[in-house]
């Protein structure tokens, strides 16, 4: 447990001289506040912008605080999901490629703890960045327009995590299969975003996929109740999780033992 430790340590480490620690949380913060302000000061950012016509009227009905922070998860749906994959895809590929891999497997290092201690240290990142900017988002909804129940708000938080984390455990994946870091970036954003897709056009197919858990999130923050197959679904997302992290092991140990 020591060495995993050390190991856990050696990653924190390593994202902070990268600053992954400082522009990760911020750039989630940003992407939180994003909706709320752009929805609450829209119509004075046409009218200076002057982007409608002398004597025209604009009104738009004023949406709720809980359509306001779905927006907000939805930026996350997309960007959030390309700074995952672009950030965490070299985090086991880089050190295959330059050699640092090898050099830590050459002590006594299990194969086990040398991806599940990445994992650990890129699953707090994120899940400490998906807080901060969910809090964001969930106090300039309150303060611009309403405040949802802060219990409603951990739920969303807790139950949309979890679908990041599987985006990371399928990222971490990527990148012990290949060599180079970008190919391992693009397999696991194209396979994330058609599944995305194939998940919101067949929602009444796929009601346990772990895709639809931004819309059960949806759902419990407009009609405050959980919808039917959200358990299956993060049953689903837990498995598949623990899956990928185990393949991850499986395959990185193959590929350096044929090396």
């Amino acid at each position: 447990m020591k060495q995993w430790f050390t190991l856990l340590n050696k990653e924190f480490l390593e994202m902070a001289r990268n600053y992954k620690w400082i522009w990760m949380p911020i750039t989630f913060i940003l992407l939180g506040v994003m909706d709320p302000l752009t929805t609450y000061y829209l119509p004075e950012i046409l009218n200076s912008v002057g982007g409608l016509p002398e004597g025209a009227i604009f009104e738009m009905p004023e949406p709720s605080a809980q359509e306001v922070f779905i927006m907000s998860l939805g930026q996350y749906q997309m960007i959030g999901i390309l700074i995952i994959a672009l950030s965490m895809m070299a985090t086991v590929a880089g050190e295959r490629k330059s050699g640092v891999a090898q050099l830590i497997l050459v002590k006594p290092v299990s194969y086990f703890s040398y991806i599940t201690s990445k994992w650990a240290a890129a699953l707090i990142l994120i899940v400490v960045s998906l807080f901060l900017g969910m809090l964001a988002s969930w106090y300039y909804t309150g303060v611009l327009f309403e405040f949802i129940p802060f219990g409603t708000f951990m739920e969303s938080f807790g139950l949309y995590s979890l679908w990041l984390i599987l985006v990371l455990s399928f990222v971490i994946l990527c990148s012990a299969m290949f060599m180079q870091p970008v190919a391992a970036g693009m397999v696991a954003l194209v396979t994330v975003f058609i599944s995305t897709i194939i998940g919101g056009s067949f929602q009444h197919l796929l009601e346990w996929s772990p895709t639809q858990l931004l819309p059960y999130v949806s759902e419990r923050l407009i009609t405050e109740k959980w919808p039917e197959h959200v358990w299956p679904a993060t049953g689903i997302t837990l498995t598949m999780t623990v899956l990928f992290v185990l393949l991850a092991i499986y395959i990185f140990k193959r590929k350096e033992l044929a090396d």
